[in-house]
């Protein structure tokens, strides 16, 4: 009797994907490292006590055996403490690890568009074939010419026996701008962002790591500057984002937009833009004798009005601001909106764990248009 196939669904239990000791561990051990600003043996005292409440480990396997496999791998290195002691720390390739693990963690979850760059609408001289035609115009490129399409023509004009290019007959393809983006992404590290219990600083970190990630790897002609703002505002690089901590700062606002915004300026790209990640009021300014202002109580006025300010000016500058708004507070809310009007640009009220999907899904439609 023969086989028959036959079409339709077929259900079973789920079966995990398989998975070495090692990469078991590895998945928690670099989520570790992240919550603890790259302490590589906090992370492992942390793992040790997961592994005696949830067995990660047996006899055959033991952390001992990944701590020397972390180090044969190249995920970590000797390194002399602060004490003079002996111990390990992280090396760059887990840094890009951590990247990539929180790319996966946050745009893993976003619905996917087609393949490729995204682009604007705009077309004209760009890099990238749109497949349709026009005529020859003064001023093209001769690469820029459709050999095939022009011959074509060349054939049905002149015939084949007497065969004859002329200038009527040259097409060029339209080619579509794919827009470059230049941004300035604004960590508050001021000390509210671990206050009550709440651990804020982490879900930001893994913003900007993956941030990082998807900029460097898709969208590598993008720039992707961080800054981290408390009583004074400075840049960081992408790799020292695994060691990023809070300090005992109060919140500089107006320090982070005036740095963003030197650094924009030197950007050649057209598509310039500030995100802004922040759960608390502006309370400090610098002043020009290098003296701070500061006041925590409520929203001060003199400070607030200098946000307004660097908002405008940002807005002449053509750059618009996405505030990423942790806290609920209705009078921050108004302190918000207000700065998001003087800008015209845009604000989110957002929790911790929507953060990142927020902003990636801002950042790419941000890139399907040009900003002016």
């Amino acid at each position: 009797m023969k086989n028959e196939f036959k079409k339709g669904f077929y259900f079973k239990s789920y079966e995990a994907p398989f998975q070495s000791p090692f990469e078991k561990l590895f998945g928690i051990f670099k989520e570790l490292i992240t919550h603890t600003s790259g302490d590589f043996d906090e992370a492992i005292n942390w793992l040790r006590e997961l592994d005696k409440e949830y067995k990660l480990t047996d006899e055959n396997y033991t952390i001992d055996d990944f701590i020397e496999d972390l180090k044969k791998k190249g995920y970590i290195k000797d390194e002399v403490k602060q004490d003079g002691s002996n111990g390990f720390g992280i090396t760059a390739k887990t840094e890009r690890a951590i990247r990539q693990q929180a790319l996966d963690q946050i745009f893993g979850n976003l619905k996917r568009s087609g393949n490729g760059n995204h682009k604007t609408k705009h077309a004209g001289s760009g890099d990238e074939h749109t497949g349709e035609f026009r005529e020859f115009n003064f001023g093209d490129g001769l690469e820029r010419i459709s050999l095939t399409e022009s011959l074509r023509n060349a054939q049905i004009n002149n015939g084949v026996e007497s065969f004859m290019l002329t200038e009527n007959d040259l097409v060029v393809e339209e080619t579509q701008y794919k827009a470059q983006m230049s941004t300035v992404l604004m960590i508050d590290i001021s000390h509210s962002m671990i206050l009550y219990g709440e651990d804020r600083i982490t879900p930001a970190k893994k913003v900007a790591m993956a941030l990082a990630e998807l900029i460097t790897t898709r969208y590598p002609k993008d720039t992707l500057d961080i800054l981290v703002f408390g009583n004074d505002a400075w840049t960081i690089p992408i790799k020292d984002l695994p060691y990023l901590q809070v300090g005992p700062y109060h919140t500089n606002t107006v320090a982070g937009l005036q740095l963003a915004m030197d650094i924009l300026r030197r950007k050649r790209n057209t598509n310039k833009q500030i995100f802004m990640i922040t759960d608390g009021k502006p309370s400090c300014v610098r002043e020009r004798d290098g003296s701070y202002y500061m006041n925590s109580n409520g929203l001060d006025e003199y400070i607030v009005d200098k946000c307004y300010t660097q908002a405008q000016q940002a807005r002449k500058l053509h750059i618009p601001i996405t505030t990423f708004m942790i806290a609920n507070d209705p009078y921050l809310q108004r302190f918000v909106n207000h700065f998001t009007e003087a800008n015209q640009g845009k604000a989110f009220y957002t929790g911790i764990k929507g953060l990142g999907e927020m902003i990636f899904e801002d950042y790419e439609t941000n890139r399907k248009k040009r900003i002016k």
